[in-house]
C-alpha cells in the first residue's frame, strides 16, 4: 500500500485511548464482562476472554481493573443483557465498512449507526454488503524498535503463521482464524511481547483515497463511529495515498 500503513489505525486508536481513556476502558471493560458470561472467567479455557484481555493490555488497562471486571462479571453483571451485531456498508468515498457493536440498547444503536451513514455521504446496507469483500483473520502487532525482524520472521513461521509484513512503525504477524491463539501464545512463549493482538476484519482489496479533503471525511467519520459508546469494532478498506 502507498501511504498509508495498514495496521495505522491500531496505533492511531492506541493514541487516541490516551486522551480518553475513561470511555475505552469502559468499552473494553463491557466486551470482558460478556466474553466471561458466554464462556467463563478462566483466559485459558476461553479464548474469546483471552483474546479481550489482549486486547486491554494494548490498550494499557491495569491487570487490576482487568481482574475486577473479571471476578465482578462472574459473579453477576447487567452487561450479561448486551447483544453484539454487526452493520455493514459504504461510508465517504465509497470506502465500505463494517461496525462492531456491543450494547444494551439495540434501538439506540441501530438509530445512532444509520444516522451517521447518512450524515456522512454514506449508505448503510444490508448484512454481507460488503463483509464479502473481507477474510477474518489473526492480527498480532509487535513495536519495530524492540524486535529484531529475522528473530520474529523465524518464530512466526515456526509457529504456524501465514504471513508477515514489515510496516513504517512495526511488525504484523497474520494468522489464520482458527490457529489464532496458538501462534499468538507461541510467540509470547518465546518471548516477543506483542503490542496488539486481536481478530480483525482483513479487506481483500483496497479502496484508494487520493485527496486531503476525503482523507479528512474518512478519518472523521472513523473517530464518529468509534467514539460512539455501542462501538466496539470498527473495519474498512481505505488506502490513503501519498499527497
Amino acid at each position: 500500500m502507498s501511504g498509508h500503513s495498514k495496521w495505522n489505525n491500531i496505533k492511531r486508536k492506541k493514541e487516541k485511548s490516551d486522551a480518553q481513556k475513561g470511555k475505552i476502558f469502559t468499552k473494553i471493560g463491557r466486551e470482558i464482562s460478556v466474553a466471561v458470561k458466554q464462556g467463563g472467567p478462566d483466559p485459558s479455557a476461553n479464548s474469546k476472554l483471552k483474546e479481550v484481555i489482549s486486547k486491554a493490555k494494548s490498550f494499557n488497562v491495569p491487570n487490576d481493573n482487568i481482574e475486577k471486571i473479571i471476578k465482578k462479571a462472574a459473579s453477576g453483571s447487567s452487561e450479561a443483557n448486551c447483544e453484539s451485531f454487526t452493520y455493514e456498508g459504504y461510508g465517504p468515498g465509497n470506502v465500505a465498512f463494517i461496525v462492531g457493536i456491543l450494547t444494551d440498547n439495540r434501538n439506540r444503536a441501530s438509530s445512532n449507526i444509520r444516522m451517521y451513514f447518512s450524515k456522512n455521504g454514506g449508505n448503510l446496507g444490508s448484512p454481507g454488503c460488503v463483509s464479502f469483500m473481507f477474510d477474518e483473520k489473526g492480527v498480532i502487532v509487535f513495536e519495530k524498535d524492540k524486535i529484531a525482524e529475522d528473530d520474529l520472521l523465524n518464530a512466526a513461521l515456526d509457529s504456524g503463521a501465514s504471513d508477515f509484513q514489515v510496516e513504517d512503525e512495526s511488525f504484523v504477524v497474520i494468522t489464520e482464524k482458527n490457529n489464532f491463539d496458538s501462534v499468538r501464545n507461541s510467540l509470547v512463549s518465546k518471548g516477543f511481547d506483542p503490542f496488539s493482538s486481536e481478530l480483525s476484519m482483513i479487506p481483500q482489496f483496497y479502496q484508494k483515497i487520493e485527496s486531503e479533503e476525503m482523507k479528512n471525511k474518512v478519518l472523521n467519520f472513523i473517530d464518529l463511529l468509534e467514539n460512539d459508546e455501542d462501538v466496539q469494532s470498527v473495519w474498512s478498506n481505505y488506502d490513503f495515498e501519498e499527497q
